[in-house]
C-alpha cells in the first residue's frame, strides 16, 4: 500500500515537472515572437488638403537596416522634400533592442485617396496606408489678389529669324518665399541666355503692393514659324494663418511667330539688327609714306541687336597699287537692357605698290533693319593718303662727252695740228720753240693716254664684277629652288582624308543626316578642297561664297548653334543635306520644295 502510494507521488511530481517545463518554453516562445524584426509605418494626418505637408515615420525594430528606407516607390505620388533619422536602444530582460526612425516630408501630387505603398528596410517592409487629399481653395489676401503672380512677355511677338528677343519673366509676390525654385525658359529653336542680373521693383495691384522681381533673357530664334515657350513658373513655401503651405504658381505660354527672311532681302549674308554703324579710317607711321612702307587699316563694325559672331565677314582684294594682308577679326559683346550689341574689329596691314593718291574701296554691310522692316546698308569711306615715290639718286656732276675715237698714225716727229708752225729762222726756232712748244706737246700726249688707259681698266673691272655676280647667282638659284620645294603645301601640311571628291560629298551627307555638328566644319571643307582646290578654299566664308544663298543661310544657322550655349545635338542637319544635294546635281528635290514652303510662306 505505501509502495502504491509512493509510486503516485512520483508521477504526481513528474506531472508537475513537465507541465512547468512547458509553461516555461511557452513563456520564451512567446518573448521572442514579442521582439520579430518589424517595420512600422505611420502618418501624422490621414486627412490633408492639397499642397500641404504630411510627415511619414517609419520605425525599424533592429539593428541591420542596411542603407536606410528605400523611398522610391513614394515619387510616383509624392515630392519628397525631406528626410530625418533618429536612432533608440531599449534593454528587457538582459537583453538590448535598437530601434531606427525616419520621418519622411512628403508633398501629394494629386488629389483624392493615395496609397503609401510598403517601404522596405533592410529585409523587411512595412504595411501599405492610406491617405486621403482634398482640394483647397485658392489661396487669397483680404483683398481677394493672390500672393504670387508670375508673368512672361517678349519684347517683339513677331520676330524675324535670329533676329534679337528679349523674353522678360516677371515674379510678383506679396509673402515671403522659402526654398523658392524658378524654372528657366528654354527651347530646341531657340538660343537662350541670360541678359542681367534680376531687378527689384515695387508695384500696387488692387491694393496690395507685391515686390516685383524681373529676369530678363536673351534669345534668337533659330526656325522660322510658330515657337511656343512652356508657362514658367515657381515652387516655394510660404506661412499662412494655416500654417507652412507649399504653393505652385505659373504664367501663362508664350508664343512667337517668327517671320522667314524676307524676298526682299538679296544680300549675300543675312543680319537682322537694329542699327550697325561702320567706321574705316588709313594711318601711317610716317609723315611721308612711300612706295613699300606699311599702312595700317583700321575698321570697326558695330551692330545693334546682333551678335559679333553674325556680322557678315570682309573680303580684302590687293589691287596693282596696293598690297592687304587682313588680320583674324576680333569679337566683343556688350549688354545692357535694351540687348546685345556686337562689335568686330579689323586691322588690315597695306602696302602700297604705286606712287599717288591711295585710295581704298569703301566699307559696305548690307543689314535688315528690324525697326523700320527694310534693307539698308552701313557705308563708310576710308581717307586717302598720298605716296611719295622711292628715293632716287642723281649725280649732280657734268662729265664732259669725251670723243674716243683714235686718231689717225702720224709720225713721231709730226706735232699736232693745232700746234704745227710754219717755217721760221733758225735763231727764232731755237729761242722759242725750245721754251714753250715741245712741253706742250709731251703734255697734251700724257693726259690722252692716262685717260685711256683708267677708261679702258673701268670697263675692265665691270666686266669682271658682272661676270662674278653671275656666277654667284647661278649657284644661289638651285639653293633657293630646294628652299621652295622644302616648303610643305596645304596639302602636304593637311592632306586630304578621303581619295576623291564623291566619297568626301558622301561624308559629309552622313554627318548632316545623323545631325553631327561638331564633325560639320572639318567635312565641309574636306568636300569644298576636293571640288574647288586648295587655292579657293581657306574657311567657311569660302564655301559660302561658291554655293547658292540657301547653303549660306543653313551654314550661318549651323555656325550660330557651334557658338551658341544650346547643346549641339539639337541641330538639324537634314536642311542641309538637301540643299547640298540640290547645290551638286541641279535638280531640286520634292522635300525641299514643302521646306521652302515651310521657310518663305509669301512665296
Amino acid at each position: 500500500m505505501v509502495r502504491q502510494s509512493n509510486i503516485t507521488c512520483y508521477q504526481a511530481h513528474k506531472r508537475w515537472l513537465m507541465n512547468y517545463c512547458l509553461a516555461f518554453c511557452c513563456t520564451l516562445l512567446l518573448s521572442t515572437f514579442s521582439y520579430a524584426d518589424t517595420v512600422t509605418a505611420t502618418l501624422d494626418k490621414k486627412v490633408v488638403t492639397e499642397n500641404t505637408l504630411v510627415k511619414l515615420t517609419l520605425k525599424a525594430d533592429f539593428s541591420n537596416t542596411g542603407n536606410g528606407p528605400d523611398l522610391s516607390p513614394l515619387q510616383k505620388d509624392f515630392e519628397v522634400l525631406g528626410k530625418s533619422q533618429n536612432s533608440q536602444f531599449s534593454f528587457n530582460l538582459g537583453t538590448s533592442k535598437a530601434l531606427n526612425f525616419w520621418v519622411v516630408s512628403l508633398m501629394p501630387k494629386s488629389v483624392g485617396t493615395i496609397e503609401i505603398p510598403a517601404i522596405r528596410i533592410g529585409d523587411h517592409q512595412s504595411q501599405p496606408i492610406k491617405l486621403e487629399v482634398k482640394s483647397s481653395p485658392q489661396l487669397l489676401d483680404d483683398n481677394g489678389n493672390p500672393p504670387v503672380i508670375v508673368r512672361m512677355e517678349a519684347s517683339n511677338n513677331e520676330p524675324y529669324l535670329q533676329q534679337q528677343v528679349i523674353l522678360r519673366v516677371k515674379l510678383y509676390t506679396s509673402v515671403a518665399l522659402q526654398n523658392a525654385n524658378r524654372t528657366v525658359p528654354s527651347h530646341p529653336d531657340l538660343v537662350i541666355e541670360r541678359l542681367s542680373d534680376d531687378q527689384m521693383t515695387y508695384e500696387t495691384i488692387n491694393g496690395t503692393q507685391y515686390q516685383v522681381i524681373t529676369r530678363d533673357y536673351l534669345s534668337f530664334p533659330q526656325r522660322s514659324g510658330l515657337l511656343t515657350i512652356s508657362p514658367q513658373g515657381i515652387q516655394a513655401m510660404v506661412n499662412t494663418s494655416f500654417g507652412r503651405r507649399l504653393i505652385k504658381v505659373q504664367s501663362e505660354p508664350l508664343s512667337l511667330q517668327v517671320l522667314p527672311i524676307p524676298a526682299s532681302y538679296v544680300a549675300d549674308a543675312w543680319l537682322p539688327s537694329q542699327s550697325v554703324e561702320v567706321t574705316s579710317k588709313l594711318s601711317s607711321t610716317s609723315d611721308t609714306p612711300r612706295v613699300g612702307d606699311t599702312l595700317l587699316w583700321n575698321i570697326h563694325i558695330r551692330a545693334t541687336g546682333s551678335l559679333p559672331e553674325q556680322i557678315p565677314t570682309l573680303d580684302f582684294n590687293s589691287t596693282r597699287n596696293y598690297k592687304l594682308y587682313p588680320q583674324p577679326p576680333k569679337f566683343s559683346t556688350s549688354k545692357n537692357a535694351n540687348g546685345v550689341i556686337g562689335e568686330q574689329s579689323i586691322q588690315v596691314e597695306v602696302v602700297p605698290t604705286a606712287q599717288g593718291n591711295l585710295q581704298l574701296p569703301d566699307i559696305d554691310i548690307s543689314y535688315w533693319d528690324t525697326r523700320n522692316a527694310k534693307l539698308v546698308h552701313a557705308v563708310a569711306n576710308t581717307n586717302s593718303i598720298n605716296i611719295a615715290p622711292l628715293p632716287s639718286i642723281k649725280n649732280n656732276k657734268q662729265t664732259p662727252s669725251i670723243d674716243t675715237t683714235p686718231l689717225p698714225a702720224q709720225p713721231s716727229s709730226t706735232a699736232p695740228i693745232s700746234l704745227q708752225k710754219k717755217p721760221e729762222p733758225k735763231a727764232e726756232v731755237e729761242s722759242e720753240p725750245s721754251l714753250t712748244a715741245p712741253p706742250t706737246i709731251i703734255e697734251s700726249d700724257n693726259e690722252t693716254w692716262s685717260f685711256k688707259t683708267l677708261l679702258i681698266y673701268t670697263l675692265f673691272a665691270m666686266a669682271i664684277f658682272t661676270l662674278a655676280w653671275w656666277i654667284i647667282l647661278r649657284r644661289q638659284k638651285p639653293n633657293s629652288e630646294r628652299i621652295e620645294e622644302s616648303v610643305p603645301t596645304l596639302q602636304e601640311f593637311a592632306p586630304l582624308a578621303t581619295p576623291d571628291e564623291a566619297t568626301a560629298f558622301q561624308q559629309l551627307l552622313t554627318t548632316c543626316h545623323n545631325d553631327q555638328l561638331s564633325e560639320l566644319r572639318a567635312n565641309l571643307l574636306e568636300w569644298a578642297r576636293h571640288r574647288w582646290g586648295d587655292h579657293e578654299i581657306r574657311t567657311l566664308d569660302d564655301i559660302k561664297r561658291l554655293t547658292s544663298v540657301q547653303v549660306t543661310q543653313l551654314l550661318m544657322e549651323a555656325e550660330l548653334m557651334m557658338y551658341s550655349n544650346n547643346p549641339s545635338h539639337e541641330w538639324h542637319g537634314e536642311p542641309l543635306a538637301d540643299a547640298l544635294e540640290e547645290y551638286v546635281s541641279g535638280i531640286a528635290k520634292p522635300s525641299q520644295a514643302s521646306q521652302l514652303k515651310a521657310l518663305y510662306p509669301d512665296l
